[in-house]
């Protein structure tokens, strides 16, 4: 159907919608709501609030969720197992989530549904916690407010398999007639329970033991001070309460953003990588001189860090960083204690910083790079568990970290455990965060790494970006910034293009990793950038990693080779 069909089509079959839709006058509002229809992909959806095929609303949930229902029916064991359903605190989260449990429900399909919002990570804890055969997040993470999501995951706590998010993305369809069963009466049949209460209780536990030196927390976490907020979202409670059962008591939470809102009234994003969204937990730390202070995104599975300089004022610090001091950490404590194992493994993703392989090298650690996105990490961790290994630490650029077996996402309760841990026991060390990170890079190098957003909204947006990267595939750069350009691999083709020879690029298979529109170019001297689209934004992503023997030049380069790359886009 054409968009002016499709609209008119919701107006006759979706009354509920039909008020919002006839008040839109402008036509390109129109297209933009019918022009196509939100994709499920390995990571779920996400979308602007709206009615209309390109929104997140009540009909593309029951859409999804009857196609996931379908799904589940098909394995063995699907009609006796449940589906754990989630939300965060964004702006209708938790009447999506009753949604997607009535439509199940209609489906013959028992879930069980947290009676709050929760974060991401106790979603996964309480898919496996309780041997669900799938989970549900209603959640668009640290996407600006107008957005919502749809996660989903499998039995092992990980987002979707590809193999069944091809499934449901083929099996979802218009159906004005399907009705979800009313929760009244799924509840009374059974079809709808509560996740039961001690899954929290283990949640918090398996957490509280992931502490490195649980007895230096014992003994002396009231001497650590944190500014905390959770945006809006769903991290304070559990944040709170980890940190207040391994004994840190000094937590000052920011107030106007302590309570779940999915206006996020304070923030034009919630998203912990942005500077302006760490203002008021910065102004916070600087009011009580807090050691350190950090924030949890919208559903708790980013954690943004400000760490304490030597004259009172506050630096953030990025995802990289962070990465990196947790794991320097982590490895250099269970040395120290004898408990490092000999086949441990640190999981990370192309884009991040190759200091973390530096760092995991140096104690005997091995690295295994994937794509972006955590699932992928997920997936190595259950890969090392079958076939032998320890899994160590997990973290992706973007600010998420996982030290746990337990949740199979990004966790930033147990992330927040792991750094308020690290900044005591530096600050008991006459230490801080910022002269640990230096002695890092003293240590194995100035590694820079610079990232950029490029926003490409609706239909001209998702074409421009088809064009962007057909063009860099046709037309390989040779050089950034007046850094030589060995090689570009091409993980959507599956090639290696060798870029030694300009005249003469010469392509040999590259079948390392699935197949992903990314391109990643190797340079001279082990450096690299990077280009992707997003999977769940209407954006391209930029990434550079360039190390040097000063902090300054490793900067400098990193920020012109980003331009450059930036530089081409335009052009095209």
């Amino acid at each position: 159907m054409t968009t002016r069909e499709l609209y008119t089509h919701w107006i006759a079959s979706y009354p509920e919608y039909r008020g919002e839709l006839e008040a839109i006058s402008d036509e390109s509002e129109r297209e933009d709501r019918f022009y196509r229809s939100l994709e499920f992909g390995t990571g779920g959806m996400r979308g602007v609030l709206g009615a209309g095929e390109n929104r997140m609303n009540a009909v593309i949930i029951r859409r999804v969720t009857r196609a996931l229902a379908e799904t589940i029916l098909e394995q063995p064991d699907g009609a006796s197992r449940h589906v754990v359903i989630g939300f965060d605190s964004r702006r209708n989260s938790d009447l999506f989530a009753r949604e997607a449990a009535c439509t199940l429900a209609a489906c013959g399909v028992k879930s069980q549904l947290f009676d709050t919002l929760r974060p991401v990570p106790m979603l996964s804890f309480a898919v496996r916690y309780t041997e669900a055969i799938a989970g549900i997040e209603i959640t668009a993470s640290h996407n600006p407010p107008q957005y919502n999501g749809y996660k989903v995951y499998w039995s092992d706590g990980a987002q979707l398999p590809p193999d069944h998010a091809d499934v449901i993305q083929r099996r979802m369809r218009d159906d004005p007639a399907f009705r979800p069963m009313p929760e009244d009466e799924a509840r009374a049949k059974g079809l709808i329970t509560s996740v039961p209460v001690e899954a929290d209780d283990a949640y918090i536990e398996m957490v509280k033991g992931l502490s490195v030196q649980p007895d230096l927390l014992r003994e002396h976490g009231a001497e650590l001070e944190i500014a905390y907020t959770p945006l809006h979202g769903a991290g304070c409670v559990p944040v709170r309460r980890v940190l207040n059962e391994v004994g840190i008591t000094n937590l000052k939470i920011v107030k106007e953003q302590e309570q779940p809102d999915g206006a996020f009234p304070t923030v034009r994003v919630p998203n912990p990588e942005e500077r302006e969204t760490m203002r008021m937990v910065v102004e916070l730390a600087s009011r009580i001189g807090a050691d350190v202070a950090f924030a949890t995104d919208p559903d708790s599975d980013r954690l943004g860090v400000a760490a304490r300089e030597s004259d009172g004022s506050y630096r953030l610090i990025n995802g990289n960083q962070i990465g990196c001091l947790l794991l320097y950490y982590i490895l250099s404590q269970r040395e120290a204690r004898g408990t490092l194992p000999k086949d441990g493994v640190l999981v990370t993703t192309i884009v991040s910083t190759e200091m973390a392989e530096a760092i995991a090298s140096s104690f005997g650690v091995a690295t295994r790079d994937v794509l972006t996105g955590f699932k992928f990490i997920a997936e190595q961790i259950q890969d090392i568990e079958e076939n032998g290994g320890t899994f160590l630490f997990g973290y992706e650029e973007s600010y998420g970290y996982l030290s746990s077996t337990s949740v199979r996402d990004k966790d930033a309760v147990n992330a927040s455990l792991l750094v308020a841990e690290l900044a005591l026991w530096l600050k008991r060390s006459g230490k801080t965060l910022l002269g640990l990170l230096e002695e890092m890079y003293a240590k194995y190098g100035y590694y820079a790494d610079a990232a950029k957003s490029v926003q490409l909204p609706g239909k001209n947006g998702l074409t421009k970006m088809r064009a962007i990267m057909a063009d860099l595939r046709a037309n390989p750069p040779t050089e950034f910034a007046g850094i030589r350009a060995i090689a570009a691999r091409d993980y959507l083709n599956r090639v290696r293009v060798d870029l030694t020879d300009s005249n003469s690029p010469k392509s040999a298979p590259y079948e390392a990793l699935p197949k992903s529109d990314v391109l990643y170019y190797e340079l001279e001297g082990g450096d690299w950038i990077c280009i992707r689209p997003s999977g769940t934004e209407p954006k391209i992503k930029l990434y550079a990693n360039i190390r040097r023997d000063s902090m300054e030049k490793a900067d400098a380069a990193a920020a012109a080779a980003l331009a450059a790359l930036e530089a081409r886009l335009t052009n095209v």
